[in-house]
């Protein structure tokens, strides 16, 4: 069984930390570091859409390394240079972020995803993709890898509410979600949801309903978002005629708190907010001081006080698996 939070190796916080969850498996530090496979999306290239979500930018929310001409290998090395420099890390795992990392023939996926396992200081596969771009032998193949190495699926829900999705022309539904995390769950993969605050029509209820249904979820973990404007997005358009209006940072702050407070305390939060690039953020400007929105989220936990799993009730939870403690090798 996973230890408890609090018996977690440099386990400071009041959530279940991403670093302090990676050192409980391997003993040290491991780092993630960002890929773009080159790979596209059903809401763009017309399957389910085109102009993908209102506020995706051309780069599918990625670095754009692949359209200048760097292979994974290449990504991956200088990655691993930058990132061992900074944190004196020895193991990675490879994130696959740009677009949708599911969505293309199984022999175009295997060769990318294999040319990042050759590395043997790879100790993991972090692969970012939609509920609705899963095959059975995608799972498959990812089931296979999960045998030696951490394997996260994250899959990317933003809202549990239909109509924000359609809103925000996301392209599926809820239960698109939910079948999808049924289908995974169970192949010793790690399932993990994408969401945003801040999203056009919801308010604090809809938000935290949305930390409420992923709850009874047999999900591992979860990434948070803020929402942000990005430049020649249909959300800057939106924004710019006083359509749209982003999250204060004090309600940013409050809301995170509120909904980590609603989610089981085992569950892993791998992200408090996003990292806009700065020459294309067109607001809210607070948000690139992403020290300090850290630090007030914390002090918020400290002032209340709270904790992961405050308000959860365990209840209602389903039946879900945790992560596992096995050992992983690259």
């Amino acid at each position: 069984m996973l230890k408890p939070m609090t018996d977690l190796p440099h386990a400071t916080s009041p959530y279940r930390d991403l670093n302090s969850y990676l050192f409980s498996i391997f003993g040290e530090r491991v780092q993630k570091i960002t890929l773009d496979a080159g790979l596209t999306c059903p809401n763009r290239n017309g399957r389910v859409g085109t102009g993908g979500c209102i506020y995706c930018n051309p780069r599918g929310s990625g670095t754009g390394a692949w359209a200048r001409g760097k292979s994974i290998t290449v990504q991956l090395q200088e990655g691993m240079a930058r990132l061992g420099k900074r944190y004196k890390a020895q193991k990675f795992i490879a994130y696959f972020q740009s677009f949708c990392n599911t969505y293309a023939p199984l022999d175009q996926l295997q060769p990318l995803y294999e040319e990042a396992l050759a590395f043997p200081e790879i100790v993991g596969l972090s692969i970012g993709t939609r509920p609705d771009c899963l095959s059975a032998e995608i799972l498959e193949l990812l089931a296979h890898y999960a045998r030696t190495y951490l394997v996260w699926l994250e899959l990317g829900l933003q809202s549990a509410h239909d109509a924000t999705l359609r809103r925000i022309n996301r392209g599926h539904d809820v239960a698109c979600f939910s079948r999808a995390v049924e289908e995974a769950a169970g192949r010793g993969l790690h399932l993990l949801a994408h969401v945003i605050l801040g999203l056009p029509g919801e308010g604090r209820n809809q938000m935290l309903a949305t930390a409420d249904y992923l709850a009874v979820l047999p999900l591992e973990g979860v990434k948070i978002h803020l929402l942000y404007v990005i430049q020649g997005t249909p959300l800057e358009r939106l924004y710019r005629c006083g359509e749209y209006q982003p999250l204060t940072e004090d309600d940013y702050v409050s809301l995170v708190v509120d909904f980590i407070e609603r989610l089981p305390p085992q569950m892993v939060i791998h992200r408090l907010t996003g990292d806009p690039h700065p020459d294309e953020l067109v607001a809210p400007t607070w948000c690139l001081n992403k020290k300090r929105v850290l630090a007030a989220i914390k002090d918020t936990f400290a002032v209340r006080p709270s904790y992961q799993g405050k308000l959860w009730q365990p209840q209602k939870k389903a039946h879900a698996k945790t992560p596992s403690t096995q050992s992983y090798g690259g």
